[in-house]
Formats: C-alpha cells, structure tokens, sequence
C-alpha cells in the first residue's frame, strides 16, 4: 500500500484520541479523514479543528479509512477494534489492549484471520530516551521503575495496573524480552477510589533477571523513572524529562576503577509521533507493527496477575 493514499480515523477522541487526531493530521503521508466519539459537540470541534469529517458510528468510518486508531475507554475496545478488523481496517487500539485475555484473545484472533495489523499502543516504548536504553542495555539483571501521578478523575474505568504499571511491565518485556514468571508477589490498596490506586511488585524472570514496579495515582509529583542494572554498568532513564545517564565500570591495569558518567543526547521527538509514525510504516509496508497485539495480551496477562493477588492480599487482611 502506498503511503501517501492512506487515511485513517480515531475513534474516542478524549484526552489521547484528540493527540492521535493531532498528529494524524500532521504526518506525512497520511490524512485524517474522520472520527467518531459519543460526544457530539467534542466531536465536532476536533473534527473542525483538522478538517476531519465526524462519522456516526464506527462501521460507517470503517468504509472510508485505510488505517484507525482506537482511544475509547477500555471496556469498549474490543467491540470497537472488532467491527474495524472486521472490515479489514488496521487497527492500532490504546493500552490496555482489552479489559480481559478473553477479549485480548478475541482480537488477536480476528485480526490474523483477516490478515489485518493489529498493534497496541505502548506508547512508552516509542520514547526516543527508552529507545536509546534499549540499544545500550546488553545483560540486565535488575530493574527498578518508579511511575507516579498527580489524581485526575479520568481513566477510573481500571485500576492504576492498567492504568499507569502496565506501561512498565511492557517495558520489561521490551529491555528483557519475552521471559516466563518463576516468582511474583504484589501489594497495594485503594484511597480515593474503589479501585487499586497504588500498587508495588516484585517480579524474578526465566533468566534470573528481577524487576521492582512501583505505580501511584495518587502522588503529588509526576514521576517516570526507570533504572536498569547489569555487570559493569548502570542506567538511568528518566522518560518525564528525557533524559538518560549511562555509568560504566572501568578498569585500567596499575589503577583504581573508575565509574565514568555518560548523559546521552537523547532525540526530542515526541513518542505518540513515533508510535504513529511507527503503525503507518508498517501498514504502508505490508510488514508486522513493532508492538503486536500479544505483546498487549502479554503485558494484560501479567497485569491481571498482579491485581488478582493485591485483590487476595485486600480479602486476607479484611478475614483477619
């Protein structure tokens, strides 16, 4: 397919649909053509805002588009994604890729019956500072992300798990790769929600490697902070300020070891624009999306791990 025909559509156009609306707009080679949310008037003005056109519903978008992104809430992706696959329109869905395995599996399914891209949104993957790790990174054994925010009263239809910390258990994918669980133990609680709002998890992999996740709605600071440890070397990530600090071990025969610092140049791209960027190459190309949808079922496979024992944990301590 060439490039420069593709249109493509957003379906939810809230607080991320309206980004993917944004940068559709603007990336070469394709066109927003339209989008479709439940709220007219919001609609609307995104659609004026990009010369896009507002649709009524998803199966009438789906006959007019080449390629759509889907940022509703998560419960309603796997009926949105379906009727879209269904059509043979690739997909790129928002993280979590569904609200359940089964759902996940559903459209998994469905798009490679289809032949159809299905891709799911792990934007942090796409930031040029994680990029930049993962090309650096060459035998880690440790991880430690820290990943909180300030309250806002959107995104209540999950937890913080797959909310913010299944942003991090891709990302230990993506450092480590695919890896079985040989040890999982997890806590958390509810505080301004009836949900999970903070969570903290310890996980060991197949390779010996480990990895500590912390995840808060409910800090009164922004933080998204990844370090990652290996013989020799340390890195420091900072996606939030796009930074990224490398400290090696090096050793000189006759001298002491030295610990030299590197603050790499980390690119100042925005990682939705990538990530898009990303999905339109590998539609044009004919070629599989960068973050396929097992990638998703594998980081929701985990996520709902770690709910089910902080949810174990909660009824524990309300018997004792």
């Amino acid at each position: 397919m060439n490039a420069s025909s593709l249109r493509a559509g957003v379906v939810g156009v809230g607080h991320l649909g309206r980004h993917h609306a944004r940068l559709y707009a603007s990336l070469e080679g394709v066109r927003l053509v339209g989008v479709v949310d439940t709220d007219a008037e919001r609609a609307a003005a995104i659609a004026t805002e990009h010369g896009a056109e507002v649709f009524p519903d998803v199966k009438t978008l789906a006959g007019e588009i080449d390629l759509a992104s889907v940022a509703t809430p998560t419960i309603h992706h796997e009926e949105v994604a379906s009727v879209l696959l269904d059509a043979d329109v690739p997909v790129l869905v928002e993280k979590p890729i569904t609200d359940s395995l089964a759902s996940a599996r559903h459209l998994i399914d469905t798009a490679a019956r289809r032949g159809v891209p299905l891709m799911v949104g792990h934007t942090e993957r796409f930031h040029p500072a994680i990029a930049e790790l993962c090309e650096r990174v060459g035998r880690p054994g440790y991880l430690e992300i820290h990943r909180l925010a300030p309250f806002v009263p959107r995104s209540l239809d999950v937890d913080v798990i797959l909310d913010l910390m299944i942003h991090d258990i891709d990302l230990c994918r993506a450092i480590l790769g695919p890896q079985e669980i040989k040890f999982l133990d997890a806590s958390g609680a509810a505080a301004l929600t009836e949900k999970v709002d903070i969570a903290s998890v310890r996980i060991r992999f197949g390779n010996g490697a480990a990895a500590n996740l912390t995840a808060s709605r409910i800090s009164n600071e922004r933080v998204r902070r990844i370090r990652v440890f290996e013989p020799g070397a340390y890195f420091s990530c900072d996606t939030g300020h796009g930074l990224l600090n490398t400290f090696r071990l090096v050793r000189e025969e006759g001298r002491m070891p030295n610990i030299v610092n590197e603050s790499v140049d980390v690119a100042r791209e925005e990682p939705l624009a990538r990530e898009l960027s990303a999905f339109r190459d590998a539609v044009a190309g004919g070629s599989a999306p960068p973050c396929s949808g097992e990638d998703g079922y594998a980081a929701l496979e985990l996520a709902l791990r770690i709910r089910d024992l902080i949810a174990a944990e909660a009824e524990t301590r309300a018997r004792s």
